[in-house]
């Protein structure tokens, strides 16, 4: 989620040392030091070392005096051949790669790296814990270390950057559609990339641009969504947030990512064809802020009136004082008109 700290970085390598160990946490089950070290092959004060490292990741490890440690709720680990088993027919031959990182500075830079070296089409990259992720206009991206989803696609389109007006307007439709396959409530799409979720941000989505803007050229679509969030996180976010675990808890990390890969990557291949005309009676349909007095900002300068939905482009159409006036995305940001 949104907010101005950044995450506590570990090492690469500390981490996988102790992958082992989450794997072993991850039931939320109460473990003795003497288990654990028995099965990582280490001694108890090993063991003891290794769960001070847990901390800096924002995972809470409980002491149970006279029986040892447990994960406080437990942890879902995102694991490659779990996506993958529960992708649809339609999802598997577009997903050319999958790469699961325990932390990574952003998904989107990984990504944008590999499209600009010529492979990351078809490439997706997820991370349990980013240290630089990125929201829109140059904010940052909360990602406690297993709470959400850092999820990030690279696709390649020939045309032009055209041929994406209303791309990240789409994204919010197809996460709405694979939110809907497990029965969350009260979705809703705020103007130009965030999801809601009972009037607050439960998901938002990045669009990075590489290449020939008028030819051929990628995209890096960057998805962050909160699935649960430790309360000491989110004492830092600056907006109203919610997670899943308030109102749909249980949802296996793993089964939610195939979901949304199911509904993202042919949305992606059929865009040149369909555009944003396939999506916009659906985005319309989950528009948060109808008929609502809204304000838009950018840098320099401020707009209000009644939000009347978006036009084929996926531009914001807003009633200021009876004329209607078209906005695209860029540095422009919404709000209610009392917020």
């Amino acid at each position: 989620m949104l907010a101005s700290r950044s995450t506590p970085e570990v090492s690469v390598g500390s981490l996988a040392s102790l992958r082992p160990l989450l794997q072993l946490l991850a039931d939320g089950e109460v473990h003795s030091g003497e288990s654990l070290g028995e099965v990582l092959g280490v001694s108890r004060a090993a063991v003891w070392k290794q769960l001070q490292k847990l901390e800096p990741l924002g995972l809470q490890v409980e002491s149970v005096k006279g029986r040892g440690y447990c994960l406080t709720g437990g942890l879902d680990l995102l694991l490659a051949d779990a996506i993958r088993q529960q992708l649809a027919s339609g999802a598997v031959p577009l997903l050319r790669e999958l790469q699961i990182f325990d932390q990574v500075d952003s998904t989107n830079a990984r990504v944008l790296a590999g499209l600009e070296s010529g492979i990351g089409h078809g490439q997706v990259v997820l991370a349990e814990q980013q240290t630089a992720g990125r929201g829109r206009r140059g904010r940052t991206w909360e990602s406690p270390f297993g709470a959400g989803i850092s999820l990030s696609i690279g696709w390649q389109f020939s045309g032009g950057v055209q041929l994406l007006e209303g791309l990240s307007l789409a994204v919010g439709v197809a996460l709405a559609r694979a939110l809907a396959k497990f029965d969350v409530p009260d979705v809703r799409l705020k103007w130009p990339n965030d999801v809601w979720c009972r009037g607050r941000k439960l998901a938002g989505v990045l669009l990075e641009l590489s290449g020939d803007l008028t030819d051929r050229c990628a995209v890096v679509v960057g998805i962050g969504l909160n699935m649960r969030l430790p309360r000491a996180a989110a004492e830092s976010i600056g907006q109203p947030w919610i997670d899943l675990a308030e109102v749909r808890p249980g949802i296996s990390r793993n089964s939610l990512v195939a979901a949304m890969l199911d509904e993202l990557l042919p949305m992606l291949a059929g865009y040149p064809d369909d555009g944003f005309g396939r999506w916009r009676d659906e985005w319309l349909a989950l528009d948060q802020f109808a008929g609502a007095q809204v304000c838009l900002q950018s840098a320099q300068q401020r707009w209000c009136g009644i939000e009347r939905g978006v036009d084929g482009s996926g531009a914001l159409l807003l009633d200021v004082d009876g004329t209607l006036k078209a906005f695209h995305g860029g540095e422009v940001s919404l709000r209610p008109a009392d917020g």
